[in-house]
Protein backbone atom coordinates (compact mmCIF):
# COMPACT_ATOMS: atom_id res chain seq x y z
CA UNK A 1 0.00 0.00 0.00
CA UNK A 2 1.12 3.39 -1.08
CA UNK A 3 1.79 6.46 1.49
CA UNK A 4 -1.66 7.71 2.47
CA UNK A 5 0.15 11.24 1.22
CA UNK A 6 -0.46 9.47 -1.91
CA UNK A 7 -4.14 8.16 -0.96
CA UNK A 8 -5.18 11.96 0.17
CA UNK A 9 -4.07 13.22 -3.01
CA UNK A 10 -6.09 10.44 -5.31
CA UNK A 11 -9.28 11.49 -2.85
CA UNK A 12 -9.11 15.03 -2.90
CA UNK A 13 -11.13 15.65 -5.51
CA UNK A 14 -14.27 13.52 -4.16
CA UNK A 15 -13.46 14.95 -0.47
CA UNK A 16 -15.82 17.40 -1.41
CA UNK A 17 -18.70 15.81 -1.78
CA UNK A 18 -18.82 15.39 2.14
CA UNK A 19 -21.69 16.93 3.82
CA UNK A 20 -20.92 18.78 7.03
CA UNK A 21 -22.44 16.02 8.86
CA UNK A 22 -20.66 13.31 7.02
CA UNK A 23 -21.09 10.05 9.79
CA UNK A 24 -18.67 6.85 9.15
CA UNK A 25 -21.25 5.22 6.81
CA UNK A 26 -20.91 7.70 4.72
CA UNK A 27 -16.79 7.90 5.09
CA UNK A 28 -17.32 4.14 3.99
CA UNK A 29 -19.36 5.09 1.08
CA UNK A 30 -17.30 8.32 -0.60
CA UNK A 31 -13.92 6.22 -0.08
CA UNK A 32 -15.14 3.30 -1.62
CA UNK A 33 -16.24 4.77 -4.61
CA UNK A 34 -13.54 6.98 -5.26
CA UNK A 35 -10.31 4.63 -4.06
CA UNK A 36 -12.15 1.38 -4.60
CA UNK A 37 -9.15 -0.80 -3.90
CA UNK A 38 -8.74 0.51 -0.46
CA UNK A 39 -9.41 -1.91 1.83
CA UNK A 40 -11.76 -0.01 4.60
CA UNK A 41 -11.25 -1.95 8.05
CA UNK A 42 -12.79 0.73 10.52
CA UNK A 43 -14.59 4.30 10.27
CA UNK A 44 -15.20 5.33 13.79
CA UNK A 45 -15.13 8.73 15.34
CA UNK A 46 -11.44 9.64 16.92
CA UNK A 47 -10.14 10.90 20.31
CA UNK A 48 -10.36 14.16 18.60
CA UNK A 49 -14.01 15.13 18.86
CA UNK A 50 -14.82 16.63 15.17
CA UNK A 51 -12.33 14.08 13.40
CA UNK A 52 -12.89 10.29 12.25
CA UNK A 53 -10.29 7.62 12.15
CA UNK A 54 -10.41 5.76 8.93
CA UNK A 55 -8.05 2.39 9.22
CA UNK A 56 -7.32 0.81 6.19
CA UNK A 57 -5.10 -2.33 5.81
CA UNK A 58 -1.50 -1.52 8.44
CA UNK A 59 -2.32 2.42 8.00
CA UNK A 60 -4.59 5.15 9.84
CA UNK A 61 -5.22 8.13 8.96
CA UNK A 62 -8.14 11.19 9.94
CA UNK A 63 -10.74 13.11 8.01
CA UNK A 64 -12.35 16.33 9.04
CA UNK A 65 -16.75 15.77 9.19
CA UNK A 66 -16.72 18.60 5.88
CA UNK A 67 -13.89 15.93 3.87
CA UNK A 68 -12.12 18.85 3.52
CA UNK A 69 -9.15 17.51 5.42
CA UNK A 70 -7.16 14.68 5.44
CA UNK A 71 -4.42 14.31 8.64
CA UNK A 72 -1.67 11.71 8.06
CA UNK A 73 0.43 11.81 11.46
CA UNK A 74 0.48 10.49 15.18
CA UNK A 75 -2.31 11.39 17.36
CA UNK A 76 -1.06 12.07 21.14
CA UNK A 77 -2.50 12.13 24.38
CA UNK A 78 0.01 14.97 25.99
CA UNK A 79 -1.19 14.53 29.10
CA UNK A 80 -0.92 10.69 29.47
CA UNK A 81 1.78 11.23 27.03
CA UNK A 82 0.62 7.97 25.01
CA UNK A 83 0.62 7.80 21.12
CA UNK A 84 -2.85 6.75 20.61
CA UNK A 85 -1.98 5.96 16.87
CA UNK A 86 0.77 3.80 17.41
CA UNK A 87 -1.02 2.57 20.21
CA UNK A 88 -3.75 1.72 17.37
CA UNK A 89 -1.66 0.07 14.89
CA UNK A 90 0.21 -2.07 17.07
CA UNK A 91 -2.98 -3.77 17.44
CA UNK A 92 -3.85 -3.91 13.60
CA UNK A 93 -0.61 -5.13 12.96
CA UNK A 94 -0.65 -8.27 15.88
CA UNK A 95 -4.15 -8.72 14.03
CA UNK A 96 -2.33 -9.06 10.66
CA UNK A 97 0.54 -11.18 11.73
CA UNK A 98 -2.19 -13.55 13.47
CA UNK A 99 -4.24 -13.75 10.34
CA UNK A 100 -1.01 -15.55 8.29
CA UNK A 101 -1.58 -18.77 10.44
CA UNK A 102 1.38 -20.94 11.63
CA UNK A 103 1.13 -23.41 9.30
CA UNK A 104 2.39 -20.12 7.25
CA UNK A 105 5.47 -19.78 8.57
CA UNK A 106 8.80 -21.12 9.41
CA UNK A 107 8.93 -21.62 13.26
CA UNK A 108 11.52 -22.10 15.71
CA UNK A 109 10.22 -23.03 19.30
CA UNK A 110 11.97 -24.01 22.54
CA UNK A 111 11.12 -26.89 24.83
CA UNK A 112 9.36 -24.09 27.04
CA UNK A 113 8.41 -21.33 25.14
CA UNK A 114 7.38 -17.42 27.17
CA UNK A 115 7.35 -15.29 24.15
CA UNK A 116 6.72 -15.11 20.29
CA UNK A 117 8.49 -12.66 18.02
CA UNK A 118 7.67 -12.76 13.77
CA UNK A 119 10.54 -11.87 11.83
CA UNK A 120 10.87 -10.69 8.46
CA UNK A 121 13.84 -11.75 7.10
CA UNK A 122 16.15 -12.05 3.59
CA UNK A 123 18.11 -15.08 3.36
CA UNK A 124 21.39 -12.84 1.83
CA UNK A 125 20.50 -9.41 4.81
CA UNK A 126 23.36 -9.74 6.92
CA UNK A 127 21.89 -9.28 10.05
CA UNK A 128 19.14 -11.74 9.12
CA UNK A 129 22.44 -14.30 8.86
CA UNK A 130 23.64 -12.86 12.01
CA UNK A 131 20.05 -13.21 13.64
CA UNK A 132 19.59 -16.95 12.44
CA UNK A 133 23.50 -17.53 13.44
CA UNK A 134 21.93 -17.01 17.14
CA UNK A 135 19.18 -19.31 17.18
CA UNK A 136 19.80 -21.42 19.84
CA UNK A 137 20.37 -17.94 22.27
CA UNK A 138 16.96 -16.92 21.52
CA UNK A 139 15.49 -20.50 21.78
CA UNK A 140 17.12 -20.53 25.04
CA UNK A 141 15.47 -17.41 26.51
CA UNK A 142 12.74 -18.85 25.62
CA UNK A 143 11.59 -16.80 22.73
CA UNK A 144 9.87 -18.40 19.59
CA UNK A 145 10.85 -16.96 16.27
CA UNK A 146 8.51 -17.36 13.42
CA UNK A 147 9.98 -16.37 9.77
CA UNK A 148 8.20 -14.54 7.40
CA UNK A 149 10.20 -13.95 3.95
CA UNK A 150 10.85 -10.30 2.87
CA UNK A 151 13.38 -10.43 -0.09
CA UNK A 152 14.39 -6.96 -0.49
CA UNK A 153 15.29 -7.42 -4.02
CA UNK A 154 11.57 -8.27 -5.03
CA UNK A 155 10.00 -10.76 -6.56
CA UNK A 156 11.84 -12.82 -9.13
CA UNK A 157 15.40 -12.09 -7.45
CA UNK A 158 17.85 -14.28 -6.37
CA UNK A 159 16.82 -13.90 -2.83
CA UNK A 160 13.35 -14.27 -3.87
CA UNK A 161 13.83 -17.65 -5.41
CA UNK A 162 16.02 -18.83 -2.72
CA UNK A 163 12.60 -18.53 -0.47
CA UNK A 164 10.02 -20.63 -2.72
CA UNK A 165 13.10 -22.65 -2.93
CA UNK A 166 13.27 -23.32 1.18
CA UNK A 167 9.84 -22.97 1.88
CA UNK A 168 9.22 -26.10 -1.00
CA UNK A 169 12.41 -28.22 0.57
CA UNK A 170 11.17 -31.51 2.40
CA UNK A 171 12.41 -30.09 5.91
CA UNK A 172 12.06 -26.04 5.59
CA UNK A 173 13.84 -25.57 8.87
CA UNK A 174 17.18 -27.19 7.90
CA UNK A 175 16.72 -25.73 4.31
CA UNK A 176 16.08 -21.90 5.86
CA UNK A 177 19.65 -22.62 8.04
CA UNK A 178 21.44 -24.23 4.99
CA UNK A 179 20.42 -21.43 2.81
CA UNK A 180 21.34 -18.70 4.96
CA UNK A 181 24.71 -20.15 5.57
CA UNK A 182 25.20 -19.58 2.16
CA UNK A 183 24.66 -23.23 0.81
CA UNK A 184 23.56 -23.47 -2.44
CA UNK A 185 19.75 -25.28 -2.59
CA UNK A 186 17.82 -27.63 -5.43
CA UNK A 187 15.76 -24.89 -7.15
CA UNK A 188 12.09 -25.91 -6.20
CA UNK A 189 8.68 -24.51 -6.61
CA UNK A 190 5.24 -25.11 -4.83
CA UNK A 191 2.76 -23.15 -3.58
CA UNK A 192 4.03 -20.97 -1.09
CA UNK A 193 3.39 -17.71 0.77
CA UNK A 194 6.22 -16.01 0.01
CA UNK A 195 4.41 -13.18 -2.07
CA UNK A 196 1.76 -12.53 0.38
CA UNK A 197 4.83 -12.43 3.08
CA UNK A 198 6.09 -9.62 1.21
CA UNK A 199 2.82 -8.07 0.61
CA UNK A 200 2.39 -7.90 4.24
CA UNK A 201 5.73 -7.01 4.81
CA UNK A 202 5.23 -3.59 2.69
CA UNK A 203 1.84 -3.19 4.53
CA UNK A 204 3.53 -2.91 8.02
CA UNK A 205 5.87 -0.40 6.98
CA UNK A 206 9.22 -2.72 6.29
CA UNK A 207 11.84 -1.04 5.12
CA UNK A 208 14.75 -3.16 5.48
CA UNK A 209 15.35 -6.67 7.31
CA UNK A 210 15.29 -8.27 9.80
CA UNK A 211 12.27 -6.10 11.03
CA UNK A 212 10.55 -7.56 14.06
CA UNK A 213 7.10 -8.17 15.16
CA UNK A 214 6.36 -8.65 18.71
CA UNK A 215 3.20 -10.41 20.01
CA UNK A 216 2.18 -6.53 20.85
CA UNK A 217 2.18 -5.18 17.73
CA UNK A 218 5.46 -3.03 17.96
CA UNK A 219 7.75 -3.04 15.44
CA UNK A 220 11.90 -3.49 16.02
CA UNK A 221 13.38 -2.73 13.06
CA UNK A 222 17.04 -4.70 12.98
CA UNK A 223 18.79 -6.93 14.01
CA UNK A 224 18.56 -7.19 18.18
CA UNK A 225 20.60 -9.36 20.33
CA UNK A 226 18.59 -12.17 22.41
CA UNK A 227 19.58 -10.92 25.84
CA UNK A 228 18.65 -7.52 24.65
CA UNK A 229 15.18 -8.79 22.88
CA UNK A 230 14.50 -10.89 26.19
CA UNK A 231 14.57 -8.12 27.96
CA UNK A 232 11.91 -5.91 25.85
CA UNK A 233 9.86 -8.70 26.19
CA UNK A 234 10.36 -9.02 29.95
CA UNK A 235 9.04 -5.45 30.20
CA UNK A 236 5.90 -5.85 27.65
CA UNK A 237 5.02 -8.29 30.17
CA UNK A 238 5.00 -6.77 33.38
Amino acid sequence: MKSIIKIAALLGLSFSIFSAGANEEVIRQVLSQSMPQLKIDSVQPAQIKGLYEVVAGAHIFYVSPDGKYLVQGKLIDVKARKDLTEEKLSGVRAKSIEQVGSDQMIIYKPEESKYTVSVFTDIDCGYCRKLHSEMDQYLAEGITIQYLFFPRAGKGSESYNKAVSVWCADDRNTALTEAKNGKTLDAKTCKNPVDAHMKLGEELGARGTPMLVLESGKVYPGYVPAKQLSKVLQNEAN
